[in-house]
């Protein structure tokens, strides 16, 4: 298992994290199996959108901040619950195939960090498990 560090440098942001995913994929020598990406965070998850256009990510940004707004009634004293709830519309993992040693994502598919309570760094944990 590796470990990507990311930082991030808004509240709500989306980072293209495929190149790094794709490294590990690369130096796991993994011709056939799965990769598991995993952000072990309650305020972030992970996400696969396209990423031909970098303006899908910053739109994505605008629509969970509209969905769940900063500034709502909540009870949770640290002032966050927009992120957590966030968090769980994003998901915590994702999985991807691995065939021919690369990562089976549709031709406008890129994976993502999705920060929620940012700026901050946060932890990628990716996984290249073999078929068996």
């Amino acid at each position: 298992m590796e470990t990507l560090r990311v930082k991030t440098g808004r509240r709500t942001q989306l980072v293209d994290v495929t190149e790094e995913v794709a490294r590990v994929v690369k130096m796991s020598r993994v011709k056939s199996g799965v990769c598991y990406v995993y952000v072990p965070h309650t305020t972030a998850g992970v996400a696969i959108n396209e990423h031909a256009d970098p303006d899908v990510a910053t739109d994505l940004e605008g629509v969970f901040d509209r969905l769940v707004p900063h500034s709502e009634p909540y009870r949770h004293s640290e002032g966050n619950s927009d992120s957590h709830a966030k968090g769980v519309l994003a998901g915590a993992s994702q999985v991807i195939f691995v065939e021919d040693g690369k990562l089976m994502l549709g031709r406008w598919q890129g994976i993502f960090l999705c920060e929620f309570d940012g700026p901050r760094e946060r932890k990628i944990f990716v996984k290249v498990v073999p078929e068996v």
